[in-house]
């Protein structure tokens, strides 16, 4: 149940922030890439190339624009480091999502907790992250801890918590399709049925460890928090 409602809140803040990052990155004249997807992670530390592959795999790990751009540079590990330009781009990107998110559910009617849930929940997903870093693969491993500056807004820390959770169900997934004996190619084709349904039980079960760091009424309380702001 948790899994559309953190994509919904998560996808619906980075839409918020479109068209901001979009005119951002056009006064430059460059376009996005990696670390508009990965600040969370790549903020914090360099990204090892087993993850970044997991991490795109549905659509392919070229780095060509970012190192064209002088936004990404190999270290001698093979692991994928930001420049000073794709830091800044990095820490404008999270803070415009962190922007347009506080903008849209500040703006929810009075009823609505919006703002005012935005800590709490903050602290339950970092909980979450925490945990999960015991039960994860390459690329959740990649994204947590997120990096969060020092004067870090609720809004901040929850969106970029968020975008680095999305990384642990996205492990199981690919950790799911891959026991199944399946390729990208294959699980991007599979149509809905049992052999789906079998890769979705089990990527469901791999997910499920991450959230036994709450009791089960926190995590009725994450899910609804998160079910009453905005996508």
């Amino acid at each position: 149940m948790i899994r559309p409602v953190i994509d919904r809140v998560y996808v619906g803040a980075r839409l918020a922030a479109r068209p901001r990052m979009t005119a951002y990155y056009a006064e430059r004249g460059l376009e996005p890439g990696f670390e508009a997807s990965f600040h969370m992670g790549l903020l914090a530390r360099p990204m090892p190339a087993r993850a970044l592959d997991d991490a795109l795999v549905y659509v392919g790990a070229d780095m060509t624009t970012e190192l064209e751009q002088g936004v990404a540079e190999v270290d001698a590990d093979g692991a994928w480091r930001l420049t000073d330009r794709g830091r800044e781009l990095a820490l404008t990107v999270q803070r415009m999502v962190a922007e347009a998110a506080e903008e849209r559910w500040a703006a929810l009617p009075s009823f609505l907790p919006g703002l005012a849930a935005v800590p709490r929940l903050a602290d339950l997903v970092g909980r979450v992250l925490a945990h999960a870093r015991t039960t994860s693969g390459a690329a959740f491993q990649a994204m947590a801890p997120v990096y969060e500056p020092a004067d870090a807004s609720p809004a901040l820390r929850l969106t970029a918590r968020l975008g680095a959770l999305r990384h642990h169900r996205g492990d199981a997934h690919r950790a799911a399709w891959r026991a199944a004996g399946l390729t990208v190619e294959e699980i991007t084709a599979l149509p809905d049925g049992p052999r789906r349904q079998a890769i979705e039980d089990e990527t469901n079960r791999l997910d499920e460890p991450a959230y036994a760091a709450l009791s089960a009424d926190e995590r009725l309380e994450l899910l609804a928090g998160l079910g009453a702001l905005p996508g």
